[in-house]
């Protein structure tokens, strides 16, 4: 296979994972709905680091990494729902102004595009996802040693997901003409509340696996 095929199928694996609607998918439509377009991307981005590391773990075969991955599924539920329920809770808290966010709030971005990242590493949809469409590439995988081939798809899978993120963005900037603060809240609200539930389903799952 050639880099430009590797490259492809990394980035249809990039889009796939990412577009499911899914707790870092309400961060960026909020702030993109907020502040505007770079700001959601900007969010976008720290999801696409952890997307990143997990293709590059599955394409790679570190199998130490991978063994450890698929022992902890456990704690990274934990970690997980636990993060998505205080990023709820804080997302529920906040009140937001257009005139505000019209200045843009850089520490406030680089915060929850790191929430973002976490969110996503500790995510096990993420991490399942990953594991199964790596694992079942077959011949579609790089070749042992094909060290660049295998950069390359990583790569696409980070291209593959930045460009949901500009498009999920582009499109709600193109339609945010009507916003207001009070509109912003029930956003607030509604983004909050969805997160909370995202970590309860998360630790229901685990009770479920337990009992």
């Amino acid at each position: 296979m050639t880099f430009l095929e590797y490259a492809l199928i990394g980035f249809v694996i990039g889009v796939i994972t990412t577009a499911p609607v899914g707790p870092v998918n309400v961060m960026a439509i909020q702030h993109a709905a907020q502040s505007g377009f770079r700001q959601g991307v900007f969010v976008g981005l720290g999801a696409v680091v952890a997307d990143a590391i997990y293709a590059a773990v599955a394409v790679f075969g570190v199998s130490a990494i991978t063994q450890f991955i698929e022992g902890q599924f456990d704690l990274i539920k934990i970690v997980g729902g636990a993060l998505l329920i205080v990023f709820g809770i804080k997302v529920w808290n906040t009140h937001p102004h257009l005139a505000d966010a019209a200045d843009g709030d850089e520490k406030g971005f680089w915060g929850d595009a790191t929430a973002a990242f976490f969110m996503a590493l500790t995510n096990p949809g993420t991490v399942l996802a990953f594991v199964a469409i790596f694992g079942g590439l077959g011949d579609l995988r790089p070749k042992h040693g094909d060290i660049f081939g295998k950069l390359i798809m990583v790569a696409g899978v980070a291209g593959g997901a930045t460009t949901w993120w500009v498009f999920v963005s582009g499109m709600v900037t193109r339609f945010r003409g009507g916003i207001d603060d009070s509109w912003l809240d029930k956003a607030n609200h509604i983004a909050g509340t969805i997160l909370v539930v995202f970590g309860a389903l998360i630790y229901a799952d685990l009770l479920f696996d337990i009992f």
